[in-house]
């Protein structure tokens, strides 16, 4: 069979009288990605807020806006670390209702902020509460599917969390069109407040007592020598975050190219929202065609049409070329491009550590979320009224990606997929 419910969890998930009422399966899916959902609204929610947000809180430049979005990504990355250990020690569902709790907390707080400083602490804070968000959905849909069943869960999930950034601006435009920006970030804290209650009343422990395992420290310390010596963990791991740097300079510097480049501020969120929508096409692309191809064929083939369109759009940037109409279509490719590599990188990181999938997680979102920040910041602070610094961060860290691509794999690439690596593949999705 492909569920794998504990026998509790199906009392739990029965359609009968007591705290935790019955739950289908439709609304387990729902259930997962709102939790999945918590993250990428507070990423993408706040962008169209970032110039009112300087202005209210005397943030010297535009540039250092964007350690408003780093210092949440910050915060996420760093607590995905101590997230998967907890839950494992304590259970699913004190650590997420903790999770979540904080992230509410946090984000009043951000709204309630009257300095630059405040805001930030407030921000990072926030991205602590949310990582668990993220790393408990999908611990508890390992707990309770397996096979093509965990596929299908995941694939619904992804789907619904994909749309969040394609809305997630629009949120926070209509927010500002009738109240002042605080209460997108109350709009944060009552979303949040949604999930925890339904969390609350439908979802019952899903971690088996006997299957608790004591906090280790030494555990997490061989989670970071396993996936930081195993050649292909690492390697599509470090490949990965610096692509995710130029999706991350993006997000830090959208607000700034669309508001002060183009001056296209009432389009900022259509053209996000078509962007965002080419990523999740992507996934929808990749669903069907990688077992048909595999990842390696279709992760290589999308990374080299990924830096041709890049190092193209870059020459056209530095040619004075630039437009809107130029910009948007071009974009739009590169991350259709980047939703084919990525998913596919995330699958072949994770395929030879099956045995300490959990911890291996936790360490490669460590890895991959704070490089990449970091990385996207470096982009953002390059900022210089052109979108000249951006294109050629995309293609300068698509050409890294390649690099270490091309070490990983020994210099061939676009070999078929391993037999090995199915399992791998259809956990991605």
């Amino acid at each position: 069979m492909d569920a794998i419910i504990p026998q509790r969890l199906v009392t739990g998930l029965a359609a009968q009288p007591g705290p935790h009422p019955g739950m289908g399966f439709k609304q387990f899916v729902a259930m997962i990605a709102a939790m999945m959902a918590v993250n990428g609204l507070a990423i993408d929610g706040m962008l169209p807020a970032l110039e009112v947000i300087g202005k209210a809180l005397a943030i010297p430049t535009p540039n250092e806006r964007q350690w408003i979005v780093t210092a949440y990504m910050m915060g996420f990355g760093a607590a995905q670390l101590a997230y998967g250990p907890l839950a494992d020690r304590l259970g699913r569902r004190p650590v997420l209702l903790t999770g979540l709790i904080l992230y509410i907390a946090f984000s009043l707080l951000a709204a309630l902020s009257q300095s630059f400083e405040m805001m930030l602490v407030s921000r990072a804070l926030q991205g602590v509460g949310s990582a668990g968000s993220r790393v408990l959905a999908v611990s508890i849909v390992r707990d309770c599917y397996s096979g093509r069943k965990m596929a299908r869960v995941m694939s619904l999930s992804f789907i619904v969390f994909l749309a969040v950034p394609i809305i997630a601006p629009s949120f926070g435009q209509i927010i500002l069109l009738f109240a002042p920006w605080p209460f997108i970030f109350v709009g944060f804290a009552l979303f949040a407040v949604a999930v925890t209650v339904w969390i609350w009343i439908k979802l019952p422990e899903t971690l088996h007592v006997e299957d608790r395992r004591p906090i280790s420290v030494m555990g997490i310390a061989r989670g970071f020598r396993v996936v930081l010596t195993n050649r292909i963990s690492i390697g599509y791991t470090i490949a990965m975050t610096v692509l995710l740097g130029g999706l991350f300079g993006f997000i830090n510097s959208a607000q700034q190219v669309f508001f002060d480049v183009f001056h296209a501020q009432k389009l900022f969120t259509t053209l996000f929202a078509m962007i965002a929508l080419s990523i999740a096409s992507a996934s929808l692309v990749n669903a069907r065609l990688v077992g048909r191809f595999g990842t390696r064929v279709l992760s290589h083939t999308a990374l080299v049409l990924y830096i041709t369109c890049a190092t193209i759009h870059a020459a056209i940037a530095f040619s004075g070329g630039e437009s809107l109409a130029v910009f948007a279509p071009f974009l739009a490719f590169q991350f259709f491009c980047f939703g084919l590599v990525v998913s596919n990188f995330g699958a072949m990181a994770m395929d030879p550590l099956g045995h300490m999938a959990g911890t291996a997680s936790s360490v490669q979102g460590f890895l991959t979320t704070i490089g990449g920040a970091l990385c996207g910041f470096w982009i953002g602070q390059h900022f210089n009224g052109t979108v000249i610094p951006l294109t050629l961060g995309f293609a300068g860290f698509g050409i890294g990606g390649f690099l270490i691509v091309l070490i990983v794999e020994k210099g061939r690439l676009f070999r078929p997929t391993p037999m090995g690596e199915a399992s791998a593949v259809e956990f991605s999705h």
